[in-house]
């Protein structure tokens, strides 16, 4: 083999860093918001009645972490504008992306979308403080990971050397994920710290201006194991270790370990994404587009069936909600149970 081994998440930091700086993402995948306008506009009726329930703050901060090509915030907006003028009125939106070719794509979606203009961030930090409402779709996914592999009563790592796994022992620190997790033999343990960093970041910002969040992405809610790193070139599966930079690199995530790093504030779900869309009225908004474009009604049931149906992305992709100050349920969600604690779907 040549050159040295490289830690996973280090790999797939700098393999994602090169390719949304120098490719078109949405040539290889298709996100939610891509695929129905319905996506965008329930999570901007769920804008609005938070917003109510936070008091109508004005301004307040509407931001979204990830936001690809804009299409989520810009139908969000388009809805806000339509159905609660002065919540869109009120809004400042912030997006939190670092590809400049993306944040090109957003500024065109966005165009004449709100009434101030649209601000750009690296990341949470620089947000400004208030009342606060965030967004993410499919962002934590694409957080660099870390694989653990149990042989025996130890453990090693995987690195990445000359496009394979290579493994070096570990010294796991005590309170480490996998020492309190019963992994089979020769399987593997995924962790991602920046995702456990950007959720307890998240939940302090809630606590300092109160509001509200929404993450959805692909994972699972319970202990898990097994290797779901994965590449998508074309629509199509790749080797995520060959080529670093021409695929997307993404992993499942572990949304009960997000929901246990969100400290002192209210957290909602994970629950699965067709129940959650169905609460947000998606049968509804789907009929009364299809009545509206009749010869379009096919295609309009089946976006909405591709959204939520248990086949497709209704079960795997999961929504976790954070808030604080809130005067009812959070939308969309069953109930809460406690402070910085899980309730399963």
């Amino acid at each position: 083999m040549t050159g040295q081994p490289e830690r996973l998440d280090h790999f797939m930091a700098r393999a994602n860093a090169a390719y949304y700086a120098g490719r078109d993402p949405f040539a290889d995948f298709i996100t939610s918001p891509e695929i129905s306008q319905m996506f965008g506009e329930l999570l901007g009726a769920w804008v609005a009645v938070v917003w109510e329930q936070l008091g109508r703050p004005a301004p307040f901060v509407l931001a979204e972490a990830g936001p690809g090509r804009g299409t989520l915030m810009a139908d969000a907006l388009r809805l806000l504008r339509r159905v609660a003028p002065a919540c869109h009125a009120a809004a400042r939106v912030h997006l939190i992306e670092t590809s400049p070719r993306l944040r090109a794509c957003q500024k065109v979606a966005l165009k004449d979308a709100t009434p101030t203009p649209v601000n750009w961030h690296d990341g949470l930090a620089s947000l400004p403080e208030g009342p606060f409402i965030l967004l993410g779709n499919e962002f934590v996914d694409a957080l660099p990971i870390r694989q653990f592999v149990r042989h025996g009563q130890g453990w090693a790592e995987r690195f990445v050397q000359a496009g394979r796994f290579v493994e070096q022992a570990a010294v796991l620190p005590p309170g480490h994920p996998a020492l309190a997790r019963s992994v089979p033999e020769g399987d593997v343990l995924e962790t991602c710290q920046p995702a456990l960093d950007f959720v307890s970041t998240l939940a302090a910002r809630l606590q300092r201006g109160r509001g509200a969040a929404l993450l959805i992405d692909y994972g699972y809610d319970a202990p898990a194991w097994g290797d779901s790193l994965q590449a998508l070139r074309a629509g199509q599966p790749v080797d995520p270790l060959c080529d670093p930079g021409t695929a997307d690199l993404t992993a499942h995530v572990d949304f009960a370990s997000m929901a246990q790093a969100a400290g002192g504030v209210d957290v909602w779900g994970s629950v699965k994404q067709g129940d959650f869309l169905g609460a947000l009225g998606l049968g509804a908004r789907c009929e009364q587009l299809a009545r509206a474009a009749p010869d379009q009604a096919h295609d309009i049931r089946a976006a909405a069936r591709r959204l939520a149906a248990p086949e497709q992305m209704g079960r795997l992709f999961r929504v976790l909600g954070l808030s604080v100050g809130m005067t009812g349920l959070l939308p969309g969600f069953a109930g809460v149970r406690g402070s910085g604690a899980p309730q399963s779907a």
